[in-house]
């Protein structure tokens, strides 16, 4: 994503940022700039402090410095990641090279910005940032959203949706499951309205994302 852009600053009453740099004086200078523009803030000297607290319950970005007391930055990037702790980080350094460069952009970071950098070029790898975060966790919802839909089914009719999306007609689902063609069409119509599928296509889409059904392997050649 081309960070050149210069999306704009869009204050949420729920989103942070999260600083995370041992230099007090630098530290309160991205304080200062990113109230500025707006955007609410944290700001730590170290992983463990930031560690030893409560996580924002929203939108996320964190600023992290490269060379910290104790664990480095790049070390905590591996730790959250297999922690499965998805936060788009921004690193930031005075001493960055290609190979460390390299190493953090591997690992998911947004942007890599060496000191001194320009206030905007910040502001916008943490507006893509907080995009990123916001963009994961309204996914992650509708996620949890659907699968709550799809529990609600009956065991008959979850059946029915499977054989719906596999492209089965009702009269084959029936004979398949031993019942009427009418008895078919009822639950179909009552498994629609409680997943709230409109079409199904939509159906298939929420089969999709739930993975209901078995990969399809690549036939040998």
């Amino acid at each position: 994503m081309d960070l050149r852009s210069r999306s704009k600053t869009v204050p949420e009453s729920n989103s942070c940022v999260v600083v995370i740099d041992d230099d007090p004086g630098f530290c309160q200078s991205l304080g200062r700039l990113l109230r500025a523009a707006g955007l609410n803030h944290r700001l730590f000297a170290s992983t463990a402090e930031f560690l030893g607290s409560e996580l924002p319950d929203g939108p996320t970005c964190l600023v992290l410095d490269v060379r910290l007391p104790g664990q480095s930055g790049l070390d905590f990037q591996r730790d959250l990641a297999a922690a499965s702790v998805r936060l788009p980080i921004v690193f930031i350094t005075a001493y960055g090279d290609i190979p460390m460069t390299v190493q953090a952009m591997k690992g998911g970071a947004i942007e890599f910005l060496t000191k001194p950098f320009r206030d905007q070029d910040l502001l916008d790898a943490v507006n893509v940032g907080l995009a990123h975060d916001r963009g994961r966790r309204e996914t992650e919802d509708a996620l949890s959203a659907l699968r709550t839909r799809f529990e609600v089914l009956t065991p008959r009719e979850r059946a029915i949706l499977v054989q719906v999306a596999e492209g089965r007609l009702n009269k084959q689902i029936a004979y398949e499951m031993g019942i009427t063609e009418t008895t078919v069409k009822v639950h179909r119509s009552n498994m629609m309205r409680k997943i709230k599928a409109a079409s199904v296509a939509e159906l298939c889409r929420m089969v999709d994302k739930l993975k209901l059904l078995p990969e399809k392997s690549d036939a040998p050649s």
